[in-house]
């Protein structure tokens, strides 16, 4: 096929945690890659345009990538963007059910009966409720590693708190407010009694509060049970992108996939890198992701990750957090990763 005249500008977005496709930034990849072809290379958060902000959930800006969280890629599958999975990346980290001590809640049988907190978005808020989609299934996979299941627990909405104290800005990321301040708020003040964080900023919480560790579900045996938002993560790229440019495709994620042998050879530099992409300190984010996150910074496309994101998607139809199923085959293109060898 012989491609079109090249973009201006490519895209890419990243979630605010570990990812390739940040530290390939940050090593400055993905100008040497492109600075001969006279393409400009710009990061989504870096925007301050709402239309090109929303890109993360909607993908909706051409020549653009995305690797973060499967919620919102999925959900806009789902209402009929044309993109394409080219890879996923998956990196266990910290997912927990927390309690207070004074509780009575030990085990995820104790849940049975309790009030269990689901974060919602404001009324006028776009887009999908990503943070309720995974506290959701976070505590349904805990009641059902006890035997339960949804009838058996009290759900209580926790509102999102608005005007919330951001974090300081870094170089690479614009500060935001705590994601979990509403529901820590309302388990502390008794309106809740188990709530689900993940994270470093999870971490945090459960240091906090002193709060007892229910299920911990991050680093569980069962890879089942570790499915959620963040685990697996597909990157995806437009469809007519990777039509008109699959040579450009092939070379960004090149730069990608190469952060893996890099992070493998320099450890301690991969983890300086993710705790300044994620404006954590490095003892929390090796408390939240383990001593070999230097070894799970690949891209692929194996069966495991697959039926996972498969898993995933059917938990977000079967609770209605997308209205429309679609086929993950016709989804999933492994054509970049087979040009670079890697499937």
């Amino acid at each position: 096929m012989t491609e079109e005249r090249k973009p201006a500008t490519i895209w890419y977005s990243r979630g605010s945690i570990p990812t390739p496709l940040g530290l390939s930034a940050q090593l400055g990849l993905y100008d040497k890659e492109f600075s001969a072809d006279g393409i400009t290379i710009k990061s989504l958060q870096d925007s301050d345009n709402p239309s090109e902000l929303a890109s993360h959930f909607e993908h909706n800006l051409p020549d653009s990538f995305r690797l973060g969280g499967a919620v919102q890629p999925i959900w806009a599958r789902a209402k009929g963007r044309d993109t394409r999975v080219i890879g996923i990346s998956w990196i266990d980290e910290y997912q927990v059910i927390l309690a207070l001590p004074e509780s009575g809640i030990v085990t995820p049988r104790d849940l049975r009966g309790r009030k269990l907190g689901l974060p919602r978005q404001p009324a006028n808020a776009d887009g999908v409720d990503v943070n309720r989609a995974e506290a959701l299934r976070g505590l349904l996979v805990a009641l059902e590693t006890a035997g339960l299941g949804h009838n058996d627990a009290e759900w209580i909405d926790v509102p999102a708190r608005v005007n919330a104290v951001l974090e300081p800005d870094t170089p690479v990321r614009r500060g935001a407010p705590h994601r979990y301040t509403a529901l820590v708020h309302a388990l502390v003040k008794g309106e809740v009694d188990a709530i689900y964080v993940k994270d470093v900023r999870g971490a945090e919480v459960a240091h906090l509060l002193d709060a007892r560790v229910v299920l911990n579900m991050g680093f569980h045996p069962d890879r089942w049970v570790r499915v959620n938002n963040c685990t697996p993560r597909p990157l995806t790229v437009n469809t007519l992108t990777l039509q008109q440019h699959p040579d450009l495709v092939r070379r960004f994620l090149g730069s990608i996939a190469s952060v893996d042998s890099w992070a493998r050879r320099n450890p301690g530099q991969a983890l300086t890198h993710i705790a300044r992409e994620t404006n954590w300190a490095e003892s929390w984010v090796r408390f939240a992701y383990g001593d070999k996150l230097h070894e799970k910074l690949g891209v692929g496309l194996d069966d495991e990750g697959l039926t996972a994101l498969a898993q995933f998607k059917q938990y977000l139809l079967d609770w209605n957090f997308i209205q429309r199923d679609f086929a993950l085959d016709e989804w999933v293109d492994a054509g970049p990763l087979r040009s670079l060898g890697l499937a």
